[in-house]
């Protein structure tokens, strides 16, 4: 049985293994949770005093906060006629091998919705892969290689139903 040459840096090998972000080591991804915001201005101030951090980068209807302890990426949308609050969920990678080690894992399981290695979305140059799960929530894993002005192209939505809200970071 052949490995594989680079496994998901989350991925553990046993159950007894240490927690994938544990201070010791450098964290090979954060978590990213995606919202809908009613008022970003008002979310933005309460967020930045909830996590003691300052807004990592702010755009019209835009925002995210790239928090380092617990390794967290929150972007806010205003959307103020979103149904849901959760606009989507996913991991922000720091190397593009991750991205790649993600859709060697995901593509062959049939996961993977789309693939984008060259995306333009949410003020950002990104390679992406995204997957959605049975309800239609969208997950993505990605790695931001430069900063764009414009927003962009907002992230594929499910074949069955559609997303609320635009969705990609």
């Amino acid at each position: 049985m052949l490995k594989a040459v680079h496994e998901p840096a989350w991925h553990l090998p046993n159950p007894g293994a240490a927690a994938p972000f544990q201070k010791e080591m450098e964290d090979p991804m954060r978590f990213q949770l995606a919202l809908n915001v009613r008022d970003l201005d008002e979310a933005v101030a309460y967020y930045s005093k909830l996590f003691g951090a300052e807004v990592n980068k702010r755009k019209p209807g835009y925002a995210n906060f790239a928090i380092e302890q617990p390794p967290l990426k929150l972007v806010l949308f205003e959307n103020p006629d979103a149904s849901e609050r959760l606009n989507h969920v996913g991991f922000e990678t720091f190397e593009n091998e991750e991205v790649e080690a993600q859709i060697a894992r995901l593509e062959p399981a049939g996961l993977a919705s789309e693939v984008i290695r060259d995306e333009h979305c949410c003020y950002a140059r990104k390679s992406t892969v995204y997957a959605h799960d049975p309800q239609g929530l969208m997950w993505e894993f990605y790695k931001v290689q430069a900063d764009e002005d414009s927003f962009g192209t907002p992230a594929p939505e499910p074949a069955a139903e559609p997303v609320t809200g635009r969705g990609c970071c």
